[in-house]
């Protein structure tokens, strides 16, 4: 679904103006006979009605929200356009709007500073659900593919606390391992966020590792790397004032910064695990 043409957005505004006053069907029937309103046709006037059930605006509306704005912010959430997942690398001003968003944003006579901020925090919030989404997935995946591939008690401590700064714990008799799971969807750039409890925890715990887990369009682990607890290190930011703090960074990490899969469990791996479950955890190289 795109983002909706000019016409259905106008319509669905009159809509919405027209409705609370007098209702549905003496709104239909002025729209569609009234000269003042003969510049939509009867199918899009239909079209947009459609559009808003659809959307939800035909419920009571946010009384702090004007018609416009609502429109606009359902119009980009509805359409969920190509670009809105990764808003926050292209659109980093209001410079950069995609053209979709800025022609609704006329439409509606909103400006290009409120479209850009409107965007941001569709944005955000679309990511965040996003986040949980594939994070519970990812988390998921991995204590199953740790079950399976490792002689190792695994618990997934997230499950039932998010207080740990980890998500899962493995134990062997050799090895105890704390993992964070950060789960991505995502290809090229390895983006993950890190909360300051998680930093502290890997700060005092040696045995807290960060998992980057790729999952496929299925949410199947495609591929398992741990990132260096030197680079959090080096890269999170300082706090400059004992008057504030920063409580959750956005981290960029390089493949430099990435080993292939959890090197440390290979001792304790499960010799009849199937094989391309082995590479993916333990990181080597599959064969033909």
């Amino acid at each position: 679904m795109a983002i909706p043409p000019s016409p259905i957005l106008r319509a669905a505004r009159r809509w919405l103006e027209y409705i609370p006053a007098i209702g549905v069907t003496r709104s239909r029937l002025m729209f569609v006979s009234h000269s003042d309103f003969s510049d939509i046709a009867p199918t899009q006037y239909d079209q947009g009605y459609e559009w808003l059930r659809e959307a939800g605006l035909l419920e009571k509306g946010d009384p702090t929200s004007s018609a416009s704005h609502r429109l606009f912010d359902a119009a980009i959430l509805s359409g969920q356009p190509f670009w809105l997942r990764d808003a926050d690398d292209l659109i980093g001003n209001p410079d950069d709007l995609p053209e979709d968003a800025i022609q609704a944003a006329r439409t509606l006579n909103i400006d290009a500073e409120e479209a850009f901020s409107r965007i941001s925090s569709i944005w955000k919030k679309v990511d965040t659900e996003e986040r949980a989404r594939i994070g519970a997935a990812g988390e998921a995946a991995l204590v199953d593919l740790l079950l399976s591939t490792t002689s190792a008690q695994v618990e997934h401590v997230a499950a039932w606390s998010d207080a740990h700064g980890y998500d899962i714990s493995a134990i062997t008799p050799e090895l105890e391992l704390h993992l964070e799971v950060k789960s991505t969807t995502r290809r090229g750039k390895t983006k993950h966020y890190l909360s300051r409890n998680e930093y502290e925890v890997m700060r005092r715990d040696p045995a807290w590792r960060l998992v980057s887990v790729h999952l496929d369009k299925d949410l199947n682990i495609s591929r398992v790397g741990t990132v260096k607890n030197t680079f959090f290190k080096a890269a999170a930011p300082q706090d400059a004032s004992p008057f504030a703090r920063w409580d959750s960074a956005h981290f960029v990490i390089p493949d430099s910064e990435i080993e292939n899969g959890i090197g440390e469990f290979s001792n304790c791996g499960i010799s009849d695990a199937p094989e391309h479950l082995r590479h993916i955890l333990f990181g080597t190289i599959a064969h033909d």
